[in-house]
């Protein structure tokens, strides 16, 4: 008899034990529908599915947050991102011109969840590239491909970010940056334009070399001019007494020499003494 009701007491054991398991697992997978981490850069929006869906008012921030398992927490990247895009544009003569640019951007932290509900979570698709390419497209269609290619390149950048900014901030998105990274236009029409570039550079060069020239010459001219005015005034007071004086000193500074042997007083031309033996 007792060994009948250890037989029977072996399988409500074992039923016991299972049940238990089960529900250690029933916990474990509660608890993890339960949880979600938000990663650092990261913030969450959360859908009620038994209630009004999107929360719009809350923006869910970094760590560990619990949930109601028929709840959904959807991840987004808040930090800086960066995308690119090449683009086809018409310049404001009709010519097809390339560009490549690039926008650094994020998500409004605080209307992330109306940017979840409103565009969802593929919004750069949907709102920043497309808004990108018509803020191009408007900007370069106001610009010749010469002013593309040269001095308004910082100009375009500048016009195509307010541009794209006004819109995208309304729907919920931060621009911080537009970036022109390169502007290709048709093989034709960018040589014609080096050229002309060129010849403008070597027209700028020949005419500094004029100027140059000319300040040279109008150097020299005053030059000349002061020293024959110079000349005339010396000319002018010079008078037979002062050069015979003149004369004289000379005369004296060379019998002071060495190699003076004799001088005559008055003997030389126009009075002047005369040197003898001068080796």
């Amino acid at each position: 008899m007792q060994s009948s009701n250890n037989r029977n007491s072996t399988p409500n054991l074992s039923l016991s034990k299972i049940g238990w398991i089960a529900g250690v697992f029933f916990i474990i997978i509660i608890l993890a529908k339960s949880s979600t981490t938000i990663r650092s850069g990261q913030a969450g929006v959360l859908y009620k599915t038994f209630s009004n869906g999107v929360v719009t008012d809350q923006t869910f921030g970094e760590g560990f947050h619990i949930i109601a398992p028929w709840n959904k927490m959807i991840i987004y990247e808040v930090r800086q991102q960066e995308v690119f895009e090449q683009m086809s544009v018409l310049s404001s003569n009709g010519l097809e011109i390339k560009l490549d640019a690039s926008a650094w951007f994020q998500p409004q932290y605080e209307n992330l969840g109306k940017l979840h509900q409103q565009k969802g979570e593929d919004y750069i698709q949907r709102v920043l590239l497309p808004t990108i390419r018509s803020a191009a497209r408007s900007v370069v269609g106001r610009y010749t491909p010469e002013q593309l290619y040269s001095s308004k390149r910082d100009a375009i950048q500048n016009e195509i970010y307010e541009e794209a900014k006004r819109i995208v901030e309304k729907q919920h998105l931060q621009l911080n940056e537009i970036l022109v990274r390169d502007v290709t236009l048709p093989t034709t029409i960018k040589d014609a334009i080096e050229r002309k570039l060129r010849q403008e550079q070597e027209a700028l060069e020949y005419e500094f070399r004029l100027v140059k020239a000319k300040k040279e010459a109008e150097r020299q001219k005053i030059d000349a001019e002061g020293k024959a005015v110079a000349n005339t005034i010396l000319s002018a007071s010079l008078t037979d007494k002062i050069l015979k004086e003149k004369g004289i000193d000379a005369t004296l500074e060379l019998a002071k020499s060495n190699n003076t042997k004799v001088v005559v007083v008055g003997s030389g031309q126009d009075g002047l003494p005369l040197i003898l033996g001068n080796q």
